[in-house]
């Protein structure tokens, strides 16, 4: 899906270190820090990084990433607790 969406090789194998990079528009890296907090600790996604985000991402926008992010992490948990390795 994000080669779809022209990320290269080099980026997705950096991906870790998005902040620091170039390459990636300031929305971009919003909605990856967004990605990140609420994947990790979504109770600590406070009111700076909301502001920041709602600059890029209008309501309907903030409300399909969010559930975009959300469905994604519920695979991944549920791949997790089953063992389920992925297939090529």
């Amino acid at each position: 899906m994000a080669r779809r969406l022209g990320w290269n090789d080099d980026l997705l194998a950096q991906l870790a270190e998005y902040q620091k990079r170039d390459d990636l528009s300031g929305k971009e890296k919003v909605a990856l820090r967004f990605a990140e907090r609420m994947t990790l600790d979504p109770n600590n996604v406070d009111e700076a990084l909301w502001a920041e985000f709602r600059k890029h991402f209008d309501e309907g926008e903030a409300v399909e990433l969010a559930a975009v992010i959300g469905l994604f992490n519920y695979f991944n948990r549920f791949n997790d607790a089953l063992q389920m390795e992925p297939t090529k």
